[in-house]
């Protein structure tokens, strides 16, 4: 037992008081004569007895009472078994990712667990509130409650690790509560083992009943036609026994198409669409009964517009190329060294180096500033180039190193399929196909990943792919003498990839967060800023004047998915379509032993009760009170009734 304030415990000598006055009682017996002196005699005896134990009796009580009334103002106390961190601070993490959309045996994931913050949050608790993007500190329910009344789901994925970092650089000279609500959709275990071990958390999970889910991936164009574009979709179901799908096609708000969709063991289905070969700028839609976030993709098509390529080499070398970059969606042009204007780069979207046998330093000047700007440059060496001038020119753009050429027959037998050169031009991965081969190539080492490889695994086409441009790099020539490349089918996909990388000749469908820079064709002048509209909102990027392009960089906006447009002043110049990140249609991907070493609770009431009632001293100087109390009405009846 502990008091408060020890220090009136020194009054407890003052119990020395009633003992004396009871020993030192100064009141004497007056003698009283009668004629029946033995009756009185045996009267008085008894009188004395009675007033002995009566006496006895009141000092007793009287000790008592002032005994539990000292005790009482001493306010004694147990100690709570957990009174160390009784001073913690409490930090609330609440997961409002797309994820959290589920339903639950209450509703919606999100919602029941803001109603439950609302109503079960002690009304005097400090408290820290953290959400994926918001931070809220040292704050309480009443001055929380309207934020989290308007609580939106938030495109940005829950990152246990970057907010448990906010907690930990937010100094305090208290230790820390912390209490995790979330779905763990997505958590993964490294994330918790980061978790410092003097803070650890307890964790609320809360769990979606309904866990099917189909979401859009992707649109694309699948074919080019004369007068039409076949778009592709690919949706993904997780989950068991579908209903079928309603899925619409709409450009602006107009309907354009409308299809059912039936998923069978199949889980992933591709649909296509036919429209019109021009300007799109809409979106697809489903109807489930899973999360509503990925059911709508928007994307923008834009006007048709003609590919700026040259390739600098001799012209019968370069005859194949003209093969590729047709009229119709290019315009190809091809010079020799001696030839060339340097005034014309700039205005390239794609330059290839074909077969140089050195490149000139002002055309390397040039070049570096041409992919600066976000143009696409292919290097193909000559048999006669020399390592080193290839490395002094390709050190400028990464890490790729030419070693000594080897006449060496070798075969092309490794396609990376998943290379962004080679997006969606496969429908099926082949392992079976007529091999090219080059008859000399050079040895070449590279930290970047491979498009195409040799059967020793070493690169015949790698690429440099940085923010704003691609360097592909070929390891052999690919002339007729030294290869027989020209005649492969790899050739047209692959030439026709790296002249269009990063151009705008396809689908618009921009991810919100992906930092990848955007090209937007227009002139403007150095005080010219561009700004970017929605339907409901408004922003302006950072962005870069190039030459005759302007690089913007959206970082994490817009908030909200949807069409919108790029406006120089009041024109629009080109239209843009924003989605979110398709990272959380997977409920099945909770994984909720990652949190078996720690705390978990089912509702946010049960923790405030468990660390009050852990937390809380046992105050018990009521009892003290009570029992003087008792002490003095039981005084008061000994006076009363006992003779």
């Amino acid at each position: 037992m502990h008091f408060k304030h020890p220090e009136i415990l020194y009054f407890l000598f003052l119990l020395i008081v009633p003992i004396l006055v009871h020993l030192f009682q100064l009141r004497r017996f007056k003698t009283s004569y009668f004629t029946n002196v033995r009756f009185l005699k045996e009267l008085a005896v008894q009188t004395r007895k009675s007033s002995k134990i009566k006496k006895r009796l009141l000092l007793a009580t009287r000790l008592l009472l002032l005994t539990c009334a000292i005790i009482a103002f001493a306010q004694p106390f147990f100690e709570a078994k957990d009174s160390k961190n009784a001073s913690n601070e409490m930090y609330i993490v609440l997961d409002n990712s797309f994820s959290m959309q589920a339903k639950g045996k209450k509703g919606e994931l999100l919602k029941r667990a803001v109603q439950e913050l609302l109503e079960n949050t002690p009304e005097n608790a400090q408290f820290s509130l953290l959400t994926n993007t918001e931070n809220f500190w040292n704050t309480d329910i009443k001055s929380a409650k309207s934020s989290l009344q308007n609580l939106n789901y938030s495109a940005t994925p829950f990152e246990l690790s970057a907010i448990m970092a906010k907690i930990k650089a937010h100094k305090s000279a208290h230790k820390k509560d912390i209490v995790i609500i979330t779905d763990a959709v997505g958590l993964a275990e490294k994330e918790v083992k980061n978790i410092d071990s003097e803070e650890k958390p307890y964790f609320i999970i809360s769990e979606a009943e309904q866990k099917n889910n189909i979401s859009i991936d992707s649109v694309f164009i699948n074919q080019t036609l004369e007068n039409f574009y076949e778009i592709g979709i690919n949706l993904s179901a997780y989950g068991e026994d579908f209903k079928p799908v309603s899925t619409a096609l709409y450009n602006q708000n107009k309907l354009i198409a409308k299809t059912i969709i039936n998923f069978d063991s199949n889980k992933k289905k591709k649909i296509n669409f036919t429209i019109p070969k021009e300007a799109f700028h809409g979106y697809v839609i489903i109807e489930d009964n899973g999360l509503s976030y990925d059911n709508k993709l928007f994307f923008s098509i834009s006007k048709a517009k003609k590919t700026n390529v040259i390739s600098i080499g001799e012209p019968e070398k370069s005859s194949f190329l003209s093969r590729i970059y047709t009229p119709a969606e290019f315009n190809y042009n091809n010079y020799s060294i001696s030839s060339l204007d340097y005034n014309s780069l700039e205005k390239q979207n794609t330059i290839i180096l074909n077969e140089l046998t050195d490149v000139p330093q002002a055309l390397q000047t040039t070049l570096k500033a041409f992919v600066s700007k976000g143009g696409n440059l292919v290097v193909i060496p000559s048999e006669k180039s020399s390592a080193s001038n290839l490395n002094t020119f390709l050190g400028n753009f990464g890490k790729i190193q030419f070693n000594n050429l080897k006449p060496e027959s070798k075969l092309i037998t490794k396609i990376n399929f998943d290379h962004p050169l080679f997006s969606d031009v496969f429908e099926n991965k082949i392992t079976n196909f007529q091999y090219p081969k080059t008859n000399s190539s050079f040895d070449i080492s590279s930290p970047y990943p491979a498009v195409l490889s040799y059967e020793d695994q070493s690169p015949f086409v790698t690429m440099i792919q940085n923010p704003v441009a691609g360097i592909t790099v070929f390891s052999a020539p690919i002339n007729s003498i030294n290869s027989n490349f020209q005649q492969s089918p790899l050739i047209v996909p692959l030439f026709y990839k790296m002249g269009q990388n990063n151009q705008k000749t396809g689908v618009n469908a921009l991810t919100i967060g992906n930092n990848q820079p955007y090209f937007v064709d227009v002139l403007l002048s150095k005080d010219a800023i561009l700004e970017v509209k929605g339907t409901d909102d408004s922003f302006i990027p950072i962005q870069q004047i190039l030459n005759n392009k302007v690089k913007l960089t959206f970082n994490d906006f817009p908030e909200t998915a949807g069409n919108y447009s790029v406006f120089d002043k009041k024109e629009s110049v080109e239209n843009l379509s924003f989605n979110y990140k398709r990272s959380e249609s997977d409920l099945s991907q909770v994984n909720t032993n990652v949190v078996s070493d720690f705390k978990t609770a089912d509702t946010i009431s049960t923790i405030f009760n468990t660390l009050q009632t852990e937390r809380t001293d046992s105050q018990i100087w009521k009892w003290f009170v009570i029992f003087a109390l008792l002490f003095l009405a039981l005084e008061m009846a000994i006076i009363k009734f006992v003779k």
